[in-house]
């Protein structure tokens, strides 16, 4: 069933970042990371040209362009079908974006609609502002050990339900964060249709797109696929460049990047100069940092199903269609919360238990956690003394 909230609501502690804040820098083995692979600064300029390596070395560190610097938004609107540098703002990462946007789209009169479960500043910013409904995805259960059955779906006919007069904003997030579901094309299809119905805004949430494991799955962005329609991106996840702090929103809609653009004067007002070059640096080198990422999701993914195979009566899994993380359910009899703890106080593995994604919109899955398969020996690693741990811990479920 979809909730609905009857007011705005101050917003709350950001979850994710609270756990975060306990165990991020001192657990021994980060396995639930959201983001891919990242490299060194010496690593990054290897890829550069002369000409952009000469530029970063000499670069002025006075304040830069509010839209960004022109060679970066041009070379950001190379990644879009339609779109032309006047079509980008850069932003301070993606949480400018997800701040920013419905700040100048929403009012106390208007009404939005966010899938649940879903990446916490999606539903809790809207929240802040207006009416808001959660349109929980649903859950199959897989039918083999490879997850290539069942698995996560939106129903678009209940996210049409919840529609109401003053709807203004769908906020969407694919490939997903938690569960690495992608929709269908014919269902974005379905979904832009059922917005240009109505007139509404989709803010898409696109920072894990290049990394499908199954890349003839790829979405569409939705910048060029509808005329309402706002990308969100970012250096950090599938670039696997969160250190740099460059985002931005692609949009055929200017106004609303003009109207976004003058609301960053009251945050970020710029970016990082230095930043802006080394996104540019790497975007130049996207095809080979994209490519490297995505071999190491799919060894990844294949390793981790060998050992959820191992135990079939504690873990079901749904391989990710997209993005480096993971949400498997956990059948053990002590529950996600008790396991998750045992296994980062007692073997220093860190997952991301379920109820991190608790919702005010309703109820969301308690027994999934969170895993990342984007990094390299720190997930062999990390597996390895899970494994270890579950071997000591659960030996009569090992088959």
């Amino acid at each position: 069933m979809t909730v609905t909230t009857t007011r705005p609501r101050p917003m709350r502690d950001f979850g994710l970042e609270v756990f975060f804040s306990r165990w991020e820098f001192t657990a021994q083995h980060h396995m639930t990371a959201s983001d891919l692979e990242s490299m060194s600064l010496s690593e990054l300029m290897a890829l550069a040209s002369e000409e952009d390596r000469s530029a970063f070395e000499n670069l002025w560190l006075g304040y830069t362009e509010t839209w960004g610097a022109p060679a970066l938004r041009q070379e950001i609107a190379g990644t879009y079908d339609k779109l032309s540098e006047s079509n980008i703002l850069c932003l301070a990462g993606a949480g400018e974006g997800l701040y920013a946007v419905p700040h100048v789209l929403l009012t106390r009169d208007d009404h939005a609609i966010v899938p649940t479960p879903n990446y916490q500043g999606s539903e809790t910013i809207p929240l802040s502002i207006c009416n808001v409904t959660g349109v929980p995805m649903d859950y199959t259960p897989s039918s083999d050990s490879n997850g290539s059955q069942g698995g996560w779906h939106l129903d678009l006919d209940r996210l049409k339900d919840a529609i109401r007069p003053n709807t203004k904003l769908i906020s969407l997030n694919f490939p997903h964060n938690p569960t690495g579901f992608l929709l269908p094309r014919e269902e974005l299809e379905a979904l832009v249709t059922l917005a240009r119905t109505h007139g509404l805004y989709i803010l898409s949430d696109e920072v894990y797109r290049g990394v499908e494991l199954d890349e003839t799955k790829r979405m569409p962005q939705i910048a060029d696929h509808y005329e309402r329609g706002i990308s969100l991106n970012v250096m950090s996840k599938a670039y696997g460049l969160p250190g740099i702090r460059i985002g931005w929103i692609a949009s055929q809609d200017r106004d609303l990047l003009q109207k976004t653009e003058r609301f960053k004067h009251y945050l970020s007002i710029c970016n990082s100069g230095p930043s802006e070059v080394l996104a540019l640096i790497a975007l130049k080198a996207r095809q080979r940092i994209l490519a490297r990422n995505r071999a190491i999701i799919v060894e990844n993914a294949a390793a981790l199903e060998r050992l959820f195979a191992a135990y079939p009566d504690l873990f079901e899994w749904q391989r990710p269609m997209g993005g480096c993380v993971a949400f498997p359910r956990y059948l053990g009899p002590d529950g996600v919360e008790t396991f998750t703890r045992k296994l980062v106080e007692e073997s220093g593995v860190l997952l991301l238990p379920s109820s991190i994604y608790s919702s005010e919109l309703g109820t969301t899955p308690q027994d999934h956690f969170r895993i990342g398969i984007g990094r390299a020996a720190v997930f062999r690693d990390g597996l390895k003394a899970m494994e270890q741990h579950l071997d000591k811990t659960y030996p009569e479920f090992r088959t």
